[in-house]
């Protein structure tokens, strides 16, 4: 059976396509900047050009999945939806114009799909830690694949959250990171110290903040789901990539192989969130899932 699912994430929204019998099979996923989180952290709402634009674009993908058949269409939102006062006008207008309906999860429903997402195509066994870096939320989802999810957490830090509230100057200016490393340390503390004392035994990123770190890493000029999903990526790695990015202007991150240009403003702080997550945590590299909650979201629809 042909399935569909859309995540409106706060920096992208992302479609999968996918045959599903008890199991994944031609897999097809899209994604599109569509950016409806701009401004919801400092003002609360999502600005009516961010409603226009997320609302062509999952008609778009609508159309799609449509035409490839899918018998059922899944949508939820998250973290940018989950915080704007304004979220029912949205839901409103993708029921009148898209024709589905948007399901507004929550930061742990959102880590519990991530979950079944990874799991559905994961060989590692014992203790994993999930880390999802979106662009509102970063969900960190603790467990194994026979007893399920021992501990999740969502927090409000994100690439385009940590951006917007830190990053003003073009490079970055020191000062800056220094503030936005004090803050996702304060955040993410207590979620941390309770990690610390669990034996976990592999560390596993989703979502595009991870994924586009693999495909910086491989140099991948044209980004390739193959490549990227199982690849490994050191914390040698990741913090190369941040020194990087720390001095390069918005225009020269933009020519970086690998990363979409439409990324290159809000990738600084993604790395950083996973630069300080993996030091704080005391991994020394971090295994790239695609796999993620597109695909837990399809699971949990058809368990049964």
């Amino acid at each position: 059976m042909k399935l569909a699912s859309i995540d409106i994430g706060t920096n992208s929204m992302r479609l999968l396509i996918t045959d599903y019998e008890n199991g994944f099979s031609k897999r097809k996923k899209y994604t599109n900047i569509t950016r409806i989180g701009r401004g919801v952290d400092e003002f609360g709402y999502i600005s009516k050009e961010a409603i226009d634009r997320n609302i062509h674009a999952l008609k778009e993908f609508v159309e799609i999945a449509k035409h490839e058949d899918c018998e059922e269409i899944y949508v939820m939102g998250t973290s940018a939806l989950r915080d704007s006062k304004n979220k029912e006008e949205f839901i409103e207008r993708a029921k009148n114009e898209a024709g589905v309906n948007v399901d507004i999860i929550s930061g742990n429903d959102e880590a519990s799909l991530g979950f079944y997402g990874v799991t559905a195509d994961l060989k590692e066994e014992g203790q994993i830690l999930i880390l999802d870096i979106g662009g509102g939320s970063t969900e960190f989802i603790l467990g194994d694949k026979s007893g399920g999810i021992v501990f999740s957490k969502s927090e409000n830090i994100g690439s385009v959250r940590l951006t917007e509230k830190f990053i003003k100057s073009d490079p970055v200016d020191e000062i800056e990171l220094e503030n936005m490393d004090a803050y996702i340390k304060a955040v993410t503390e207590n979620t941390i110290s309770i990690l610390k004392t669990y034996p976990i035994t592999k560390l596993i990123g989703i979502g595009g903040t991870a994924t586009t770190i693999s495909a910086m890493v491989q140099q991948l000029d044209v980004y390739d789901m193959e490549k990227v999903h199982q690849s490994l990526v050191m914390y040698e790695e990741v913090e190369a990539i941040f020194k990087d990015l720390k001095y390069k202007t918005l225009d020269e991150k933009r020519m970086i192989k690998g990363l979409q240009p439409q990324r290159a403003d809000v990738i600084t702080a993604g790395v950083n969130i996973l630069k300080n997550l993996m030091s704080y945590l005391e991994m020394k590299d971090i295994l790239i899932s695609e796999y993620d909650n597109l695909e837990g979201l399809v699971y949990t629809k058809n368990k049964n």
